[in-house]
């Protein structure tokens, strides 16, 4: 074994790839941005094509070697691989290399760690680190063997460095647990006064680096950090949006998703992801100028179904139309994406400015916009209001007495606005989304089911 040093900001690459890989120089830009997000110094990187991982290295035994090569030549002293490696995988290549190893994994922790601003965001991001940490420790101290244990003589054995390692490691997870589960608790009761205010909730989703929290900013105003790097937001914020169709809105910006986002952090950062799997709506941000748009949609529409968000109606913006090429593919009133054959000033003009499109029943499905530039906005906030505004339900609704139970369902989902009793039993304002309405079962939910049923015949 060697000692690991603590630091290292002079990086190798090592980017590991499939045969007919279609995507692999997009991994490796984006690995390689990641990486400056971290602030690491790229020296140099070296490509690996892996068919069949190898237990010893994930890579091959020569592409190890000329790794090895590479570092001693660059003078590196740290090594990052583009793939989740096993723990016995990264300490066999620490020991080859005599540097550092990272993993994928590792690097997007190390990235959060950094960017972490609140409370619950540096309680989950130290939570996801600790039970990444746990499946590496391995003998990371040599200079001591065994602790001694026993009062008199110092009889046993005692316990190893390692076993003291993971009964420490063990009490900070749980430790940290219970304060995150004390913080959710809390936010939590944010979000249920949020429903009784009946106020529609818009949650941000998209690719990291896609322009959301540029677009959030000029909804609202806001002041959220942004910037032109991966993972620039991590913390959830919210804020009212005033100037809607449909009344006020609640938006909340959240964190971009990448590829092979780590497990852990997906289950830790439940108070960022809770936005979005609690919202009305989703806006799904995406980069109209970048050509691999539909496959960063699907990554992300995988994280959505990993999180529980998968069912939730989604308005999809393309963004940065601003530097969109002629060219450029455009929607369809199906809502697929097509190829368009144009070319001069005119054509361009044309597909760069923004516009709403409509699926066959008028329904708005994207809007092209620039959030930088403010081209756009405005059929956005259009957009916003006819679909929540659509989705809601708004109407009187009489209850008896003896609805006791309705009654206080109806109002633990905030659905009810305002209300008056009398002898005839609640007079209900009832203010919230169809949805919310519609989850209401059994026999006693039969007056809202019939109030629904009504309004649908109304509007046929």
């Amino acid at each position: 074994m060697f000692d690991r040093q603590k630091k290292g900001e002079r990086a190798v690459l090592v980017l590991p790839h499939s045969r007919g890989e279609s995507d692999a120089a997009r991994r490796a830009e984006e690995f390689a941005e990641l990486v400056k997000s971290a602030g690491a110094e790229v020296l140099g990187s070296v490509s690996a094509r892996v068919e069949q991982p190898n237990p010893r290295y994930y890579i091959g035994s020569g592409k190890a070697e000329e790794v090895a090569e590479m570092v001693r030549a660059l003078g590196a002293d740290l090594v990052l691989v583009d793939h989740q490696l096993s723990p016995v995988q990264e300490r066999n290549l620490e020991k080859l290399l005599n540097v550092r190893v990272i993993d994928r994994a590792g690097l997007i922790l190390d990235i959060f760690a950094q960017r972490a601003r609140s409370h619950e965001g540096k309680l989950e991001v130290e939570l996801a680190q600790l039970k990444h940490l746990a499946t590496r420790l391995v003998r990371g101290w040599t200079h001591l063997e065994r602790q001694r244990g026993g009062a008199i003589g110092l009889r046993g054995p005692g316990e190893t460095q390692l076993e003291t390692d993971r009964r420490l490691l063990g009490e900070r997870v749980k430790m940290l647990t219970r304060r995150l589960e004390k913080v959710q608790t809390q936010r939590g009761q944010q979000r249920r006064a949020r429903l009784r205010n009946t106020v529609p909730r818009v949650a941000l989703v998209g690719y990291t680096n896609a322009g959301k929290s540029t677009l959030f900013n000029a909804l609202t105003a806001g002041e959220v950090y942004a910037a032109d790097q991966l993972f620039a937001t991590l913390d959830p914020t919210v804020r009212r949006i005033e100037d809607l169709s449909c009344g006020p809105a609640v938006l909340a910006d959240t964190v971009g998703f990448v590829r092979d986002l780590p497990h852990d952090l997906v289950a830790a950062f439940r108070g960022t992801l809770a936005e979005a799997r609690d919202a009305d709506l989703l806006l799904h941000v995406s980069d109209a100028a970048d050509e691999e748009r539909e496959h960063l949609r699907q990554v992300v529409d995988q994280v959505l179904e990993e999180i529980g968000a998968g069912d939730i109606p989604q308005l999809r913006v393309m963004n940065k139309i601003d530097v969109l090429p002629a060219g450029a593919a455009s929607a369809g009133a199906d809502g697929e994406e097509r190829e368009t054959a144009v070319s001069g000033r005119d054509a361009g003009a044309r597909n760069t400015s923004p516009r709403i499109d409509r699926d066959a029943q008028g329904r708005p499905h994207t809007v092209w916009l620039s959030a930088a530039t403010g081209a756009g906005l405005d059929l956005l906030r259009e957009a916003l209001g006819e679909l929540l505004g659509g989705d809601r339900v708004r109407s009187e609704l009489r209850l008896p007495l003896t609805a006791g139970r309705l009654h206080a369902r109806l109002k633990a989902a905030g659905a009810i606005a305002g209300e008056r009793v009398d002898e005839d039993g609640w007079h209900l304002s009832i203010d919230a989304p169809r949805a919310v309405l519609s989850a209401l079962g059994g026999a006693e939910a039969e007056p809202v089911r019939a109030l629904l049923g009504g309004m649908r015949a109304d509007a046929g």
